[in-house]
Parts: structure tokens; C-alpha cells; sequence
């Protein structure tokens, strides 16, 4: 890679107007001062492995927690003790959810696109769930690992691939809930066990991950359970949640784009070629291109808090690449540097020397000389 072509990289690279902004943004001087903080404590413990040594998972506990380190150490510990016990990576990365196709036929619910700010949007029609055909094609069991493997896949690629689409870090999710027609009558034991299980798994492991939930079309029937249910959750998490009756359309309309919003909620979009929006899995995160790039700029995990401020948002894989190639010559330029100042240190050395040695024969020369004429002066007397 010649110096002509390293310019002519610079030029496209400032035609094809690359972001080099941060991925994440400005930080809030005091959260960084507690992320490091907590860091730090979990450093000298040993407690911190590699996967997890990152800016904005250590701030979503420490928002969970008011910001109290201690309290989020121990929620943070919890959590690793939870995905050793559980096999998280194992789910993860193997389980197989076969009824999957079955499972969404008779409960509809999935990521349809994103909102208005760039985060996947989530669509549950929990009011049309068939609970005892649900039960007849899986187990809560099954459901909730295939929910862990959803979570995972979230963390690891839809926010990524969002972030890169948006040009700005995505960590949450906005939610819709469509309750219609559910009630405490047609929300059977198990399905209430799994509501708490998923619950337990959501605000306990994967914090701060909810930037909005609507309920919508909510009835008195579901108002009533809604009593009942809120009392499983988070203060934070209430906090996020709007309920609302059948007058929502103008609510969500603030926060996602009608193309994104399927038509069923008001929206316009209509997915019949995939089996329909909430099979579609519609998002930055079906995008080759966001997936690869995504991966240039996040590599195989998140950024560690030391390598945050060198997370940058590529506006093309071809821009990573093109900074890949620059880092490289870079370095080869610099060795050689060093090189060459050995080499000159060297030389200088042996310039010394030598010019130590003319000026030992010349002096030699000299005294030979002067030797000499004392010589024949003494000789012609």
C-alpha cells in the first residue's frame, strides 16, 4: 500500500463522508465516574470477565440500582451466577426451537422494524393467544429459553445492527402490547407463571433493555389484572409503561413511523410475502450489510470501557475497511521508523569511532613528522 494510495483512500474517504463519531455518544461525567468505579471493584475482585467488561451493560445496573455501586455489583454477580447455573451461552448459541412457526401461529408476537429514534420495536398480540393450544406445542420451560435465545440475540446483534443504522448507540427496546379481549378470566395459572418468570428474567439479567412499553386496548378486564400483575415488577420498569384504551393510535404515532407500525395497529405496513409483519422479524439486524459492519465496528462482543472511545459508527464496511488499511500502513511505517533510527544510531556510533581513529593517525602522523626534523636538525649540527 503505497503513500499515493493511502491518499487516494483519505479522498473516497471523505466523499463517502464516514462517521467517525462515537457509536455511544457524550457521556454523563458522573455515570462514567461510577461505571468506572464499579469496574474497578469488580476488577479487583477478579469479578469482571472480558465478555462483560463493557461501558453501558455496567451503567444499565447501576441505573437499576439508583447508582449504588454495591447494589449493583451484587445485581451484576447475581447475574453471572444466574447464566453459569442456567447455561446461558450454551442457549444461547445451541438451542433449537422447532415450534417456533407453531408457537407464533398461536401466540403473535415478534420485532417489527424500529422506532422513530432508531430502536427494534417489539409487537405482542398477547389478547389473541390460544393458551392451551400454546401449551399443546411447548412447554414454559421451552418458551423461556427460546425468550433468553431472543434476549441474546438482541443484545448481540439487533442493537449493533440498530446502532449502526441510527449512527448512535441503541441499548432498548420500545414495546407494543395489544391486550385486547384479555382479562383475569382468559389469563390462566401458567400463562401468569410464565408472565413472572420472563419478568424475573428481563429485570433482574437484561436491565434497563425496555425504553418504552404501550399497552394498548387495555378493557376493565385487563385493568383489573393489571393490578395484580405490576405487582411483580420493577419501579423503574412501571415507570416506562403507558396503559392505554382503543384511542391510541395518536400516542404511537409519536413514536414510530406508520411504514414501521403494521396495519393490524393503525400503521401501513403490510408484510403478506413473509407470513405477515410479526414473522417478517423486520429490522436493521435482516440487513447483510448492517450485520457486517456492525461487526467491523463492534467486533464479537461490546467494547471494553479502556476501548470505548475507540468505538466509531462506520457508515459503510467499506469505511472500516478503509481505516483498517491506514491502522496497518500506520504500523508498518512506524517499525520501519525504528528501524531506521537504530540503524542511524548505529551509524553515528561508527561515525565517532572512526573519526576518533583518523584523528589518532593524524596525531601519530605528527609526532612522527616533528620526530623527524628534530632529527636532521641534530644531524646537520
Amino acid at each position: 500500500m503505497s503513500f499515493r494510495s493511502i491518499e487516494q483512500l483519505l479522498r473516497r474517504n471523505s466523499k463517502t463522508k464516514i462517521s467517525r463519531n462515537i457509536v455511544d455518544g457524550v457521556h454523563d461525567q458522573k455515570e462514567e465516574q461510577c461505571v468506572q468505579s464499579l469496574r474497578e471493584l469488580l476488577l479487583a475482585s477478579n469479578q469482571l470477565p472480558e465478555k462483560f467488561d463493557d461501558y453501558y451493560l455496567l451503567l444499565r445496573f447501576l441505573r437499576m440500582r439508583g447508582f449504588n455501586i454495591l447494589k449493583a455489583k451484587e445485581m451484576f454477580l447475581n447475574m453471572l451466577k444466574w447464566r453459569e447455573d442456567c447455561s446461558v451461552d450454551a442457549i444461547a448459541n445451541e438451542f433449537k426451537f422447532e415450534e417456533y412457526d407453531a408457537v407464533k401461529r398461536c401466540y403473535p408476537h415478534g420485532f417489527h422494524g424500529v422506532d422513530k429514534f432508531g430502536r427494534p420495536l417489539y409487537i405482542e398480540r398477547i389478547g389473541l393467544v390460544d393458551l392451551s393450544k400454546l401449551m399443546q406445542v411447548t412447554s414454559i420451560d421451552r418458551y423461556v429459553k427460546y425468550h433468553i435465545s431472543e434476549q441474546e440475540k438482541t443484545m448481540s446483534l439487533r442493537y449493533p445492527a440498530c446502532s449502526i443504522a441510527a449512527k448512535k448507540h441503541i441499548a432498548s427496546t420500545t414495546a407494543i402490547l395489544d391486550v385486547k379481549g384479555l382479562g383475569m378470566n382468559n389469563f390462566s395459572k401458567s400463562a401468569r407463571e410464565m408472565f413472572i418468570e420472563i419478568q424475573k428474567i428481563d429485570s433482574n439479567y437484561y436491565p434497563e433493555t425496555l425504553n418504552q412499553l404501550y399497552i394498548i386496548n387495555a378493557g376493565t378486564g385487563f385493568r383489573a389484572l393489571w393490578k395484580v400483575l405490576k405487582a411483580f415488577m420493577e419501579a423503574r420498569t412501571l415507570a416506562k409503561i403507558q396503559v392505554l384504551g382503543t384511542n391510541y393510535l395518536n400516542t404511537l404515532l409519536e413514536a414510530v413511523d406508520p411504514s414501521n407500525l403494521p396495519d393490524f395497529l393503525g400503521g401501513t405496513c403490510n408484510c403478506p410475502a413473509t407470513g405477515g409483519c410479526l414473522l417478517h422479524d423486520k429490522g436493521p439486524w435482516t440487513d447483510p450489510e448492517m450485520v457486517r459492519a456492525s461487526k467491523a465496528a463492534f467486533g464479537k462482543g461490546q467494547k471494553s470501557f479502556n476501548e470505548l472511545t475507540a468505538t466509531i459508527a462506520c457508515e459503510s464496511f467499506a469505511g472500516c475497511q478503509v481505516d483498517e488499511q491506514i491502522s496497518e500502513k500506520i504500523r508498518q511505517l512506524e517499525d520501519c521508523a525504528a528501524q531506521t533510527k537504530e540503524t542511524l544510531q548505529t551509524l553515528v556510533c561508527k561515525q565517532q569511532e572512526l573519526t576518533s581513529h583518523i584523528e589518532q593517525l593524524r596525531r601519530i602522523l605528527r609526532d612522527g613528522t616533528s620526530a623527524d626534523k628534530k632529527t636532521d636538525e641534530q644531524n646537520s649540527k
